[in-house]
């Protein structure tokens, strides 16, 4: 008898995780290929170590619409600190800079915020996934190296400051692909004056997708692959859900 050479290429569709700290996006994708035990995985969006929340995997034939899954708009809850610059522009960096922080008004934390709402361009991060001559930047800064990077074009549709507790504010940012939240932090802080970080980062939603619900980490790590295949999402639930 034949054998069956799709025997063995796993389920096709989207599986939505909550991702936990200090782990990364590739670290999820393993644990999934291993409980699966299919190679045909994807993610949809990369998410720091640091950060937590929504992680898109993407099997099987559903990884022919990875690209359009991480085209769509996402939503963050962060944490930006005022008066300490780091290299990496979050909390896991070299401080670069120590600053005092005023006691601002929420008139003078809130313009900050808008001038970085609507239409506008960031100059991405040394410490990212960007590639220069094919090789990532973060890489290159591992190495010491500063290269020449391109403003990237990026919108913020709304945010909301939800906390203010000096020198921390806590808020909420919905935005467009290729937006660094990092770089977002950093750059309230030096519109301000005094410098900042991201100190703290979950992403809620891509798209049509929220965290709400999702499998855990800690939850994909035992489940078996009959159990999470009835988490997934088919290519038709994502049809129905994005009103495609």
């Amino acid at each position: 008898m034949r054998n069956n050479p799709a025997k063995n290429d796993g389920p096709t569709g989207v599986l939505i995780v909550d991702k936990g700290q200090n782990m990364t996006s590739h670290d999820v994708v393993a644990v999934a290929r291993k409980q699966l035990n299919m190679k045909k995985i994807g993610h949809c969006g990369t998410l720091d170590p640091m950060a937590t929340g929504l992680l898109i995997l993407v099997t099987g034939k559903a990884t022919k619409i990875q690209d359009l899954l991480m085209a769509e708009d996402k939503e963050y809850v962060g944490t930006a600190t005022l008066g300490v610059t780091t290299h990496t522009q979050d909390k896991e960096g070299d401080v670069l800079e120590e600053k005092p922080v005023p006691a601002f008004s929420d008139e003078q934390i809130k313009e900050a915020f808008d001038s970085y709402t609507g239409e506008f361009e960031q100059m991405p991060p040394m410490v990212s996934a960007i590639k220069k001559d094919g090789v990532a930047l973060y890489k290159l800064a591992r190495q010491g190296k500063t290269v020449e990077r391109k403003l990237r074009a990026v919108h913020v549709t709304n945010y909301e400051i939800t906390r203010t507790a000096l020198p921390e504010i806590d808020f909420i940012v919905q935005c467009s692909k290729g937006f660094y939240v990092r770089t977002y932090a950093n750059d309230i802080g030096q519109k301000l004056g005094c410098g900042g970080h991201l100190s703290a980062l979950r992403r809620t939603k891509s798209g049509k997708f929220t965290v709400d619900g999702a499998i855990t980490f800690d939850e994909l790590k035992v489940s078996s692959r009959e159990e999470i295949e009835a988490r997934m999402l088919s290519l038709k639930d994502v049809s129905i859900l994005r009103g495609a």
